[in-house]
C-alpha cells in the first residue's frame, strides 16, 4: 500500500496502499506515448525511440506464482520474479519502513500493524473535558474513501474507521473474525472456503447479508470500477461468465472457491479491498457507470464499520461518530474521531503541542533527535520499503537500447549515499534496502524471504557509476574535485508530496547526483495529484513507498504486473 508520509521519520504515512505511494507534475521529460507492443510483452521501442524492459516473462512468473501448488517451487519463483525487477532499476530502494508516532500521555488503547493499519475504536482518554473525542493527522485530503480504489495507507486507516470486512487484524497482529461470526470453514484442498456471517447492518439500518460481498467483490475487478487492486482477487476461481466464484447460499452463508490453495487468503479477508460496500448508495450515486467513487465523496454516506463520516470540511477536516448499527458498537470507546487534514508536518507538530491534537503520526524531521527520550515518542516496526521510481517510458531513455536503459538507472542507483540519508534525515535506525522486498518477510513456506543484496547499500561508487553511464554514450571531464562534468546535459525531473522528510531526501539524492554533474529538479505536488500521476506515468523519476498488505512476498510483486493499477514504473505498457 502506497505510504504518504515518511514512515522512518514521518510515520509511514499512516494513512496504506493499501503499497505503497504515487504524484503528479507536468511530468517532466516523461514520455506518454505507448511504447509496448499489444500484448505487453518483448522489449519496445515508442516512436520517441524509449527502448521499455520485457515484461511477458514477468507476467507469466507472477502468473505461475499465484497458481502453483508447490510451496517450495513458488518461493523460488517469487524470487526470480524479483531478480528480473532489480535488473531494471527502475525502482530503487532507500531503506526499509519503520512507523514514527506522537501520543499523548492521557491516551491509551490505539494500535497499529505492520502493514500500516491503525485502529482507534478501543480507544480511551483521560482527564479530559474531551475524553470522548480522539483529535488525530494521519494526512492532508484522502484520495479515496471507497475500500475498491483506496490504495494509500492513510485512505485504509480511514477505511478501517468506517467500514468492516469479513476479518479483521487484532492489537497483536492476528487475523479475527469480524463481520464473519467464526473462523473460515475450509476445504481439505484449502480450495472451498464457507463463512459464516453475524447480522450486522448497514449505517441506514439496512441488513448486511452475503449477497453484499459477493456484489462488493465482483464490483471491485470490474473494468469499470477500475480499482488499482483488482489483482488481488485473482485468487479467486472465475465462472464462465466471469464473475468471481463467490456465492451467497443463504443470506447469512458466502462460500468462495479459490483457483488454488493461498496461505495468506484469511488476511486478503482483512484488507480493505475485501471491504463491502452498500450496492443502492454505490448505484444511485453513479447511474451512468463512469463515476465509480462518486458515492462517499463527501460526508453521510453508508457504511458498516465502528464509525460513520458526518462532516467533512475538504482539506480541512473530517469528523467521524460512533455508528449505533456496528455489530460490535458496546466495545467502540470513543463516541467521536476528529481528523485534521494536513501535509504540513511543522503546522501539524505544532497543533499537536499546543493540545489540539491527540495523535500525530509526523513531526519535522529537524524535531526527531530532540524527541527520542520523549515518552510520548514512538517507533514502530513496518514491513515495506522506502523507495525512488523510474517511468522506463520516459524520454531520458530516448535512443538507448533496454540494456543500456537499466545501466543508466542501476548508474543513479549507485550514487545514492542510502546511510547519509537514514542518518540525517531518517535518524530512526532504518535498516539500508539492498533489496525491493524488506527483511522480515516470510516467504509463505515457513521460511524468510531475503537471501540476497542487489548492491552494496552502506556504500556509493561513483566509479562504477560514471562507466556505467560511459556505456549509455556520456563522457565526463574530471574536475580535479571528486566531481565531473558530463559532455551533454543530464537532466531528471523528480517528484515528491509535501513532506519535510521527503524534500530532505530528495535534496540528499540531488546533491548526490550532482558528483557526476546530473541535474535533478525537485518538484512538490499535492497528495491526491501525485498519486495519481504516478499512476497516470505523468512524471521521470518519483519518491515512492510501498507498506505490505500482507506477510507474503506476492504482495510486493504483483503490483508491478503490467495490468497492476499500482504499476507506477508502467512495466509492460
Amino acid at each position: 500500500m502506497k505510504k504518504k508520509l515518511l514512515s522512518l521519520l514521518l510515520a509511514s504515512c499512516m494513512v496504506v496502499s493499501l503499497a505503497a505511494c504515487g504524484g503528479k507534475t507536468d511530468g517532466g521529460s516523461a514520455s506518454t506515448g505507448d511504447g509496448a507492443t499489444a500484448d505487453g510483452g518483448d522489449a519496445t521501442e515508442a516512436a520517441t525511440g524509449v527502448a521499455t524492459p520485457a515484461w511477458d516473462e514477468y507476467d507469466a512468473l507472477i502468473q505461475e506464482i499465484k497458481t502453483t501448488t508447490d510451496f517450495a517451487k513458488r518461493v523460488d519463483l517469487m524470487h526470480q520474479a524479483e531478480d528480473k525487477l532489480m535488473e531494471t532499476f527502475a525502482v530503487i530502494p532507500i531503506y526499509y519502513y519503520n512507523d514514527l508516532y506522537m501520543q499523548k500521555a492521557n491516551v491509551d488503547g490505539i494500535y497499529a500493524n505492520a502493514y500500516g493499519f491503525k485502529y482507534f475504536q478501543a480507544a480511551t482518554k483521560t482527564g479530559s473535558s474531551d475524553d470522548k473525542t480522539l483529535f488525530l493527522n494521519l494526512a492532508s485530503e484522502p484520495d479515496y474513501l471507497d475500500p475498491a480504489l483506496n490504495s494509500s495507507v492513510d485512505g485504509a486507516c480511514l477505511a478501517i474507521a468506517s467500514f468492516s470486512g469479513l476479518m479483521e487484524y487484532d492489537k497483536d497482529g492476528k487475523t479475527v473474525p469480524a463481520v464473519a461470526a467464526e473462523a473460515p470453514s475450509v476445504s481439505d484442498d484449502g480450495t472451498e472456503w464457507t463463512i459464516k456471517l453475524k447480522e450486522t447492518k448497514w449505517s441506514n439500518g439496512d441488513a448486511l447479508t452475503a449477497n453484499d460481498f459477493v456484489y462488493s467483490w465482483n464490483r471491485a475487478v470490474a473494468d469499470e470500477t477500475a480499482a488499482d487492486y483488482a489483482y488481488m482477487f485473482d485468487v479467486i476461481a472465475r465462472g464462465d461468465d466471469d464473475k468471481l466464484a463467490v456465492e451467497a447460499v443463504d443470506d447469512y452463508t458466502l462460500k468462495i472457491t479459490l483457483t488454488n490453495p493461498c496461505p495468506y487468503f484469511e488476511s486478503l479477508l482483512a484488507f480493505p479491498a475485501y471491504f463491502p460496500v452498500h450496492q443502492a448508495s454505490v448505484e444511485a450515486a453513479n447511474p451512468n457507470g463512469d463515476a465509480p467513487g462518486a458515492w462517499c465523496q463527501e460526508a453521510g454516506f453508508v457504511s458498516n464499520g465502528p464509525y460513520t463520516c458526518t462532516a467533512w470540511k475538504h482539506d480541512e477536516s473530517m469528523t467521524y461518530e460512533k455508528n449505533p448499527n456496528f455489530y460490535d458498537a458496546d466495545k467502540v470507546t470513543m463516541d467521536k474521531l476528529q481528523f485534521m487534514l494536513s501535509a504540513d508536518d511543522t503546522a501539524i507538530y505544532a497543533a499537536y503541542n499546543n493540545g489540539d491534537l491527540d495523535f500525530i503520526d509526523t513531526v519535522p524531521t529537524d524535531e526527531i533527535q530532540s524527541l527520542k527520550d520523549n515518552k510520548e515518542f514512538h517507533i514502530i516496526d513496518n514491513l515495506g520499503t522506502y523507495y525512488l521510481a523510474f517511468n522506463v517510458k520516459s524520454d531520458l531513455f530516448d535512443g538507448l537500447t533496454e540494456q543500456q536503459a537499466n545501466d543508466f538507472r542501476h548508474a543513479i542507483c549507485l550514487l545514492i549515499d542510502r546511510d547519509y540519508i537514514v542518518e540525517t534525515v531518517g535518524q530512526c535506525e532504518q535498516v539500508l534496502a539492498d533489496s525491493y522486498i524488506p527483511e522480515g518477510m516470510s516467504d509463505g513456506n515457513g521460511g524468510m524471504f531475503k537471501n540476497k543484496s542487489y548492491y552494496d547499500a552502506t556504500t556509493t561508487d561513483v566509479e562504477q557509476a560514471k562507466e556505467l553511464l560511459e556505456g549509455c554514450g556520456y563522457t565526463f571531464t574530471d574536475n580535479g574535485d571528486g566531481t565531473y562534468t558530463p559532455d551533454k546535459t543530464i537532466s531528471i525531473p523528480y517528484i515528491i508530496n509535501e513532506s519535510s522528510g521527503h524534500q530532505a531526501i530528495a535534496e540528499c539524492v540531488q546533491s548526490d547526483l550532482a558528483v557526476l554533474g546530473i541535474e535533478m529538479t525537485i518538484t512538490s505536488e499535492d497528495w491526491n495529484v501525485f498519486l495519481q500521476d504516478r499512476k497516470d506515468g505523468n512524471y521521470t523519476f518519483a519518491r515512492e513507498g510501498w507498506l505490505a498488505d500482507f506477510d507474503d512476498p506476492i504482495n510486493m510483486l504483483e503490483m508491478f504486473t503490467t495490468e497492476s493499477g499500482n504499476n507506477d514504473p508502467q512495466f509492460g505498457r
